[in-house]
């Protein structure tokens, strides 16, 4: 009796093809929406990293309406209709914050140091980031724009004006975010970043028009303010929710030109500096 032996074909050792590898553009979006995806399922977990960007606001909001609402006369307008618009544009600017910090934390906390190790590009780690800290500062804007309604804020505005107002805060948080998270790449230390932060918004804010006009300040600070760039932010949100003039310098009679102007600058300066940092400090 012989025994009948078969000799492996190279069909039955052949491995199985693998699938083909997805596209450079494909697999950058697929990882950015995985990563921010990511940076969302942090919020229920720690969910003081949406103090910035919502118990600010709510408390500059409540204080100026009802501590020192009555003691404030804008000529021409009611102050809740003059206050909210100046609240939305101090939130977009707060977006250096909340990106500035995040930024921190992440490389101080070694979260970029495991993303190092995972084959991942390396754009989609930075754009997830700024993508995500944007939609977080949506969402504190929502909330001011809730509870200014809900306080008698009326904005003057039709749907046209509704999408000019959403795309100039859309662009103003996306040089602001880019800003954020330059700097929190450059100080490193997230107590350091909200310090920093804190020292250049909260004075530009105040400077910008947010709460009072800039033509009733004192020569020096109305000089500044006239050229504060968040006062060009605050008078475009202004002037496109309400209607309401604003002048005293070129951007001040230009507002939503001066906005854009400003918002391009900031992201032509910070997103090759901060391409360039992440290149260099993920590659050490």
């Amino acid at each position: 009796m012989t025994a009948l032996v078969t000799t492996p074909t190279a069909h039955s050792t052949m491995a199985p093809p693998l699938p083909p590898r997805p596209l450079a553009a494909a697999r950058y979006l697929r990882e950015t929406g995985l990563l921010i995806g990511r940076s969302l399922r942090m919020i229920p977990r720690v969910p003081e990293r949406l103090s910035d960007v919502t118990i600010q606001p709510v408390m500059f909001t409540l204080l100026f309406v009802y501590v020192f609402g009555s003691a404030i006369h804008i000529p021409g307008i009611r102050y809740p209709d003059y206050l909210l618009p100046g609240l939305l544009g101090q939130s977009v600017a707060f977006g250096v914050l909340g990106a500035g910090t995040a930024t921190s934390t992440d490389f101080t906390s070694g979260v970029i140091d495991r993303f190092k190790s995972l084959p991942v590009s390396r754009l989609s780690v930075i754009t997830a980031q700024v993508v995500s800290q944007i939609i977080e500062q949506i969402l504190g804007i929502a909330i001011v724009v809730v509870l200014g309604l809900i306080l008698g804020w009326r904005p003057a505005i039709g749907f046209g004006g509704a999408l000019e107002l959403a795309g100039l805060m859309l662009l103003g948080l996306s040089a602001f975010t880019w800003f954020g998270v330059l700097l929190g790449m450059l100080v490193r230390n997230p107590d350091g970043m909200q310090g920093l932060g804190f020292a250049i918004v909260l004075p530009l804010s105040f400077l910008g028009g947010t709460f009072v006009p800039i033509a009733g300040m004192k020569l020096v600070p109305r000089v500044i303010g006239e050229w504060d760039p968040l006062s060009a932010i605050i008078a475009a949100i202004r002037h496109v929710s309400q209607g309401y003039p604003s002048s005293g310098s070129w951007e001040l009679d230009h507002p939503v030109v001066a906005m854009c102007g400003w918002c391009v600058l900031i992201m032509v300066i910070c997103i090759p500096l901060a391409l360039r940092r992440f290149r260099t400090t993920t590659s050490a």
